[in-house]
């Protein structure tokens, strides 16, 4: 990743939205994990930045999970592999895990941050693929949740073009020029679900637990929120 963005410009990126940091300590040292953060702001600067931050401070490289739009011609294709991009397939997230690495999932996809302004967080529905992943693989879960990007990034709308291309949505961004709004990371304790892989088939019991995940995550970002005296 960083041979096309070198780190000196992830480190301005950081200095910019004077980034803060906490929790680093619950990312796993080595062996499989899935880290789950809220997704927010139109131009995906979270991805890159956590990919980042994993790289530089838990010395992990991670593999993160983007949507299939990257990858549907050679020209995207190429640079997003570059930069550590797989595309967010059930099957790419489980190789990636048995192989002992790290994944970034974002558990609401493209609804999360292209999500208008108006909704900034509130968690869209997640998707339930990284809970069978760490049943199937054992893995552990790491929530994390990301303030800053929602106001840097205005975005007033969006236009869904499903019947041009399924899935496919665009942003209505106010901005192009993320804002320097103050940036904070927070990365909670690791959740090891205590079942085996033949629990992926109770549907009912993986829903269960990725609304506890969500209302985990939801609650974290309003005690976070609470905190913040001014966003610049």
């Amino acid at each position: 990743m960083y041979r096309v963005l070198p780190r000196w410009i992830m480190e301005l990126v950081r200095k910019y939205f004077r980034l803060q940091i906490e929790g680093i300590e619950h990312i796993p040292k080595r062996g499989p994990a899935i880290i789950a953060p809220n997704h927010s702001g139109y131009m995906g600067i979270d991805a890159v930045l956590l990919a980042h931050i994993l790289s530089v401070n838990a010395k992990r490289i991670p593999r993160v999970l983007t949507h299939h739009f990257w990858f549907l011609t050679k020209t995207t294709a190429l640079p997003a592999q570059k930069m550590g991009f797989t595309e967010a397939t059930y099957k790419n997230g489980v190789d990636e895990l048995l192989k002992k690495h790290a994944i970034v999932i974002f558990p609401e996809g493209e609804a999360g941050n292209f999500k208008p302004t108006q909704k900034m967080y509130e968690l869209q529905e997640f998707r339930r693929g990284f809970v069978r992943m760490a049943l199937e693989t054992g893995s552990p879960i790491v929530p994390c949740i990301v303030i800053g990007a929602e106001e840097s990034q205005i975005n007033l709308s969006n236009l869904k073009l499903t019947k041009f291309l399924k899935g496919l949505v665009i942003p209505l961004p106010l901005n192009v020029i993320p804002l320097p709004v103050k940036w904070k990371i927070k990365f909670l304790e690791p959740i090891q679900l205590p079942y085996g892989p033949k629990a992926q088939k109770d549907m009912n019991l993986i829903r269960e637990i990725c609304d506890e995940i969500q209302e985990k995550m939801q609650k974290a970002l309003h005690e976070e929120l609470k905190k913040r005296k001014s966003i610049f």
